[in-house]
């Protein structure tokens, strides 16, 4: 939960009841975004600011002063726009060796009706089977409930069983880049509400409840990390993280013509794409530098001589030598992840290199499977610049900030009678249940 207040002299925010920070440190950008709660329910986009992040390696921090300069100069920016002020965030989390698991406790009730006090408990016995290894916990939260072994049950108050069953979804890391991630939010005098991990976030902005439900394969194409996130029965349900993103693509652009990163991302952004159509070899873009800049050419650029444009098909053929080794590893990963059958036939693509044109296009063809590109919804005032699915993450992250979701970690011990069930028989019935339905 992130507190707010008006700024002295700021334009009063009407409505707001509630304020929340999301703040997303990623290889290419740092953003933050604050959003308010209204009266009416309404979650309400207050102010958003983008920072180049320069501190930041395949989302590890490398450069903790470096990174922080970018989280306050973010945050900074978007507490202007939105006139108050906060103290707490939300961050994301991409690196780390991010791993997800599944785990079923249940607990004997003797058929007796379900009250609340008997859910904590159900799952205050779920936190003591969590066996990190040595690893940390980012997220611990209760899925789905079960009833005398009938699964998919949301709402168990009021029922009665024999035995209360639920299914916990877990997400593991490794502690040193999480503690790197809180040193430097706080160094930017900022508390930490709650580190996400980064495709925790992206579904929550992307995903539609029916697509978590039947089973999705949510790509999150970042710009130096590729995270594949499997969904099914309502839950995230494995993970698996490419070291490979768009700034891969944009270093192929400028070793190929000789340019500079900032113009090859230049060129790929207006020019690029993944397929490419009859008038490529007739279409040519113009590689020459701004005036101001000119007398950079023959230090390390371009020479003075050197041929000036090039066709789009030469661009294009230059992209998909990279996209195509990517989409190579996501064919890797989905085979996995068990992302196959007829339950495995969707798939979503977000995060900035899904911005590239006619990827669903391509992708949709490579891997055989339906493929639509995932923006954030759910945000009212969403700015046009903050609206493509290169900012999934940090929607997501707000929403997932404005659910205040249950963490069975602040529960306390229990003593019942528990039964355990190893993570891989949970996805097994879980894809059982989904094979089902087809």
């Amino acid at each position: 939960m992130s507190g707010g207040k008006p700024r002295k002299g700021g334009a009063a925010v009407p409505r707001i009841e509630k304020t929340f920070g999301a703040l997303d440190i990623g290889s290419s950008k740092v953003c933050a975004m604050i959003i308010g709660r209204t009266d009416s329910g309404e979650l309400l986009v207050l102010g958003t600011g983008q920072r180049a992040s320069d501190g930041v390696k395949r989302g590890y921090i490398t450069d903790m002063q470096a990174t922080e300069l970018a989280v306050r100069e973010a945050v900074e920016q978007a507490e202007r726009i939105a006139g108050l002020n906060i103290d707490h965030v939300h961050v994301s989390c991409t690196s780390g060796g991010l791993t997800s698991t599944i785990a079923r406790v249940e607990i004997d009730l003797g058929g007796g009706r379900i009250d609340e006090d008997d859910v904590d408990h159900l799952l205050a016995a779920g936190r003591e089977t969590i066996q990190p290894g040595g690893r940390m916990v980012l997220h611990a939260q209760p899925a789905l409930y079960t009833l005398d072994g009938a699964t998919g049950v949301k709402k168990p108050i009021g029922l009665h069983a024999e035995r209360l069953g639920v299914d916990i979804h877990v997400v593991f890391a490794d502690g040193a880049p999480v503690r790197n991630i809180d040193q430097t939010v706080a160094a930017a005098y900022l508390g930490v509400s709650g580190i996400v991990a980064a495709p925790i976030a992206a579904g929550t902005a992307c995903l539609g409840e029916e697509e978590r439900e039947l089973g999705v394969a949510l790509i999150e194409m970042g710009a130096a990390v590729t995270n594949i996130s499997l969904y099914a029965g309502g839950m995230l349900v494995g993970l698996f993280t490419i070291p490979f993103g768009g700034a891969d693509i944009t270093d192929a652009i400028a070793s190929a013509f000789g340019l500079r990163r900032t113009e090859a991302e230049r060129i790929k952004c207006f020019h690029g794409a993944a397929t490419s159509s009859p008038r490529d070899n007739h279409d040519m873009i113009d590689l020459r530098l701004p005036e101001e800049d000119s007398k950079l050419v023959g230090a390390g650029g371009r020479a003075a001589d050197d041929k000036h444009s090039i066709s789009r098909a030469q661009l294009v053929s230059v992209i998909r030598q990279p996209l195509d080794y990517l989409i190579g590893e996501i064919t890797k990963g989905l085979k996995e992840l068990g992302f196959t059958g007829a339950q495995g036939q969707r798939i979503v693509l977000t995060g900035g290199c899904a911005e590239l044109r006619g990827l669903a296009d391509h992708m949709q063809v490579a891997l055989g499977r339906t493929v639509r590109i995932g923006r954030p919804a759910g945000l009212a005032g969403l700015p046009d610049a903050h609206a493509g699915p290169a900012f999934s993450t940090l929607a997501g992250l707000a929403l997932f900030a404005a659910d205040e979701p249950v963490d069975i970690r602040s529960i306390a011990s229990s003593y019942q009678q528990v039964h355990r069930h190893s993570g891989a028989a949970v996805l097994q019935r879980l894809w059982r249940a989904l094979v089902g339905n087809f």
